[in-house]
């Protein structure tokens, strides 16, 4: 178990370095098992495809992030910086790494179109963190009471998705953005605290 362990990290770590020199679609299974001094076919028992490894990818990295995340939501602070935090984390964190690396623009790309699932298992994972703070909010006063806090948790993950993945929806500077985001959070904040939207879902209903 160890050694196929071993061999599958070779192979991702071998292709990471591949997909950031030349990209994903210049990169090749074979080149990947050359890395690796191993055959082309033997490679096939550990990853079925090079989509599969560019997933791996992204999860290794993701793992890095939710981390964060989740000690972002156990800050002794208010739910409000909190809330703030956890998305102002996310776009300077990625805007970095993919303005370091337009390589990486390309895997989230083609992940996002041939893989959907796995931006969805993403989401979830980050929407276990806002819940958290959305129910500190509550507790604490600094937000009205919210009938939903997972449905009101990925309200919010929507609106602020342009900020999730900036260079995948836009091509705007980091000032830009936050100046953006610092707007559509003052906006989500009045929300919260006046319970306008809890107000509205009710209506709806």
């Amino acid at each position: 178990m160890e050694i196929k362990t071993d061999t599958r990290e070779c192979i991702l770590e071998a292709a990471i370095k591949r997909f950031l020199h030349y990209g994903y679609a210049k990169t090749t299974m074979s080149e990947i098992a050359r890395d690796c001094s191993m055959s082309a076919g033997n490679i096939y028992r550990f990853f079925a495809s090079k989509l599969d490894i560019a997933e791996a990818m992204a999860r290794k990295f993701n793992v890095e992030f939710q981390q964060s995340l989740a000690q972002i939501s156990r800050e002794p602070r208010p739910a409000c910086e909190r809330l703030y935090r956890v998305f102002d984390h996310g776009l300077r964190a990625t805007f970095q790494k993919l303005d370091e690396d337009a390589k990486i623009l390309e895997v989230a790309e083609v992940l996002a179109r041939d893989r959907p699932a796995f931006a969805n298992e993403e989401m979830a994972q980050e929407r276990i963190h806002i819940v958290k703070i959305l129910k500190d909010g509550v507790d604490t006063g600094e937000f009205a009471p919210i009938k939903d806090p997972v449905e009101t948790a990925e309200m919010i993950q929507s609106a602020m998705m342009k900020f999730k993945y900036p260079q995948l929806f836009s091509r705007l500077s980091l000032d830009q953005l936050v100046r953006e985001m610092d707007g559509v959070m003052a906006l989500l904040m009045a929300g919260l605290k006046s319970g306008q939207y809890a107000q509205l879902h009710t209506s709806a209903d």
